[in-house]
């Protein structure tokens, strides 16, 4: 069976810390203080809050407070300094390209804003396939990484066992949960020890957990990665 290479996209192929996270934290705390009539310190704490307990502020909104997907995901990405401050690193991009196998890109962000990232850097043309938050639903129910049960619909998908998978992410929860279904787990880690964000704020960098497979600092590293 082929291996088939699942890549996050945000600090996992380029620092989003600076050209995105930023911006996209202002846009939902916006968004939830004026959709939720809520004050500006709330809309920053439930912002977080939804994050960690859901994996994706938009779950808990949607669970909560009723708020549709379509809307919230076009409202929040706009970004409209986007195209200008993505930065990805050659020599990780270079290395991209030539890496062998099938490569997806499977990311908890709309499809769209990561095809303009993909795009900018580039890499349009290298991935079989662009998963956004929309297409991770299943049975009329959303579900996003770290969902395990997304993990095996994804291969299944794409027509393999998920052993014959291997997940390079940035964000430590979302291995543990395809680790458990038997994929293969890369921990990047070059952005987030420039500016960690989210579930990695204060993850201690130099271990290497039980589920983690490997752990990178560079793309060029996964040519090692037996």
């Amino acid at each position: 069976m082929p291996r088939v290479w699942l890549f996050d996209l945000d600090n996992t192929l380029h620092d989003a810390s600076a050209s995105a996270f930023r911006h996209l934290d202002q846009a939902m705390n916006a968004y939830i203080e004026r959709e939720l009539a809520v004050s500006a310190a709330e809309a920053d704490r439930l912002r977080g809050h939804y994050w960690h307990r859901y994996g994706a502020t938009l779950l808990g909104l949607m669970r909560h407070h009723g708020v549709k997907p379509a809307h919230f995901l076009h409202d929040t990405h706009r970004l409209p300094t986007l195209e200008r401050d993505v930065a990805g690193h050659a020599a990780d991009l270079a290395a991209l390209r030539h890496l062998r196998g099938r490569k997806v890109i499977l990311t908890n962000a709309p499809r769209a804003y990561a095809e303009r990232v993909l795009k900018v850097l580039g890499l349009q043309r290298e991935f079989e396939l662009v998963i956004g938050i929309e297409q991770m639903t299943m049975f009329g129910q959303w579900r996003p990484k770290p969902d395990a049960r997304m993990f095996r619909a994804i291969a299944a998908r794409l027509g393999v066992a998920p052993r014959d998978c291997v997940l390079v992410e940035d964000t430590l929860v979302h291995q543990k949960a395809a680790r458990a279904v038997g994929m293969r787990t890369v921990w990047m880690q070059r952005w987030a020890k420039r500016a960690p964000h989210g579930p990695e704020v204060g993850v201690y960098l130099h271990r290497r957990p039980a589920y983690v497979y490997a752990r990178i600092v560079s793309l060029q590293q996964l040519r090692r990665v037996p």
